[in-house]
């Protein structure tokens, strides 16, 4: 379970467009608890994309000091849970729709300036005299 409502949409290089999409009726609908698999393979684009899922879910809770639930995983098999709390807009979910045992880097491939970032979405600019403060909670237990 993912709690929100939206995605940030990749481009063909899996760098977000700036478009807030919305998840209801998509492979993307986290908001029950859903097997992660189970719509993996459907035909959406942004799945296409991102070979799966790789994609940065904006919470529907903007969190104000105290870190929120922003995410569970429950394996029924074994009972247990995993909880992702943040004080993060968003939360990234990759599903390793690109490890293949060979993993060697990304290729040499630069990450240019500001890659990522829309003037729509919140600023990633850190100033002097500024303090940054996050904090995300990854807490595990047993059903």
């Amino acid at each position: 379970m993912i709690h929100g409502d939206r995605i940030t949409a990749v481009d063909s290089t899996l760098i977000p467009t700036g478009e807030l999409m919305p998840v209801k009726g998509t492979p993307f609908d986290f908001t029950q608890a859903t097997a992660i698999g189970a719509r993996i393979n459907q035909e959406d684009p942004q799945i296409k994309l991102g070979k799966g899922y790789d994609h940065n879910w904006v919470l529907n809770t903007s969190p104000k000091g105290s870190p929120v639930l922003a995410a569970e995983a429950y394996d029924p098999k074994t009972g247990r849970v995993l909880q992702v709390l943040t004080t993060e807009p968003g939360v990234q979910f990759y599903s390793g729709n690109f490890l293949d045992g060979t993993l060697q880097g990304k290729g040499g491939k630069a990450y240019q300036h500001r890659y990522g970032n829309h003037p729509s979405f919140p600023s990633t600019e850190l100033k002097t005299g500024q303090k940054y403060a996050t904090t995300t909670v990854f807490k595990f237990s047993t059903r």
